[in-house]
């Protein structure tokens, strides 16, 4: 860059002006990057909850599905399964967080009613069937954390690598900038100074040679 610029007082203003942006911006950026690294690793507590809270859940369906198998026969219990006609929305809004877009997923509650008319149904299919919502809820708290999650990990790599670029590349630029305007400024104030000097002793010199002649014009009159 540094070829590439005038070597003038007016861009050496703007060069310095340029360094400070640079550098409140890499500031900024690593505040950001740190709160989201906070965010993040808070999140992955959540995160590592829910898949917990999953696998507890869906070992105690499978269980119950399986007492339901057995007791009440696998063909009535899949009937069961294919006759249910359930929806399950859940509400999703977008929140901002630190200049991040990330998903806020309500998740509802679940109705206690069966989606099937429970006469001539034994207890361990409703049972399965209740407790096969409760996976579903759970499937619902880790598709919300784990995608809040990514995003979050997504927004800290591209900081990072804005900060970097600034750190690395724009600040280390902008500094060369301001040392070779310097470098140039400063030598034409010496090679000015030079012929300030050169000057000045020419007119000392002369001065002095004039005056010289004038006495012995002087003298000779005399």
């Amino acid at each position: 860059m540094a070829g590439q610029i005038s070597p003038t007082r007016s861009a050496l203003l703007a060069s310095k002006a340029s360094l400070k942006t640079a550098s409140g911006g890499a500031d900024l950026l690593k505040r950001k990057r740190d709160a989201l690294i906070g965010e993040f690793f808070a999140l992955v507590k959540d995160a590592l909850a829910a898949r917990e809270e999953l696998a507890g859940v869906s070992k105690g369906a499978y269980t119950s599905l399986f007492g339901a198998k057995a007791w009440d026969s696998p063909e009535a219990v899949e009937s069961l399964s294919l006759a249910g006609t359930g929806d399950y929305a859940v509400q999703m809004q977008i929140e901002n967080l630190y200049g991040v877009k990330v998903p806020k997923i309500s998740i509802p509650e679940r109705g206690q009613q069966a989606n099937f008319s429970p006469i001539n149904v034994g207890a361990r299919t409703i049972q399965a069937a209740t407790d096969f919502g409760g996976v579903l809820e759970a499937i619902v708290k880790v598709a919300a954390t784990e995608t809040k999650l990514r995003r979050i990990g997504e927004e800290i790599k591209k900081t990072s690598r804005r900060v970097n670029a600034l750190e690395q590349v724009v600040i280390p630029g902008i500094q060369d900038d301001i040392r070779f305007i310097r470098g140039v400024l400063d030598q034409r104030e010496r090679e000015a100074s030079f012929t300030l000097k050169k000057i000045k002793a020419k007119l000392e010199a002369d001065n002095e040679k004039e005056n010289a002649q004038a006495g012995s014009h002087g003298s000779a009159a005399d």
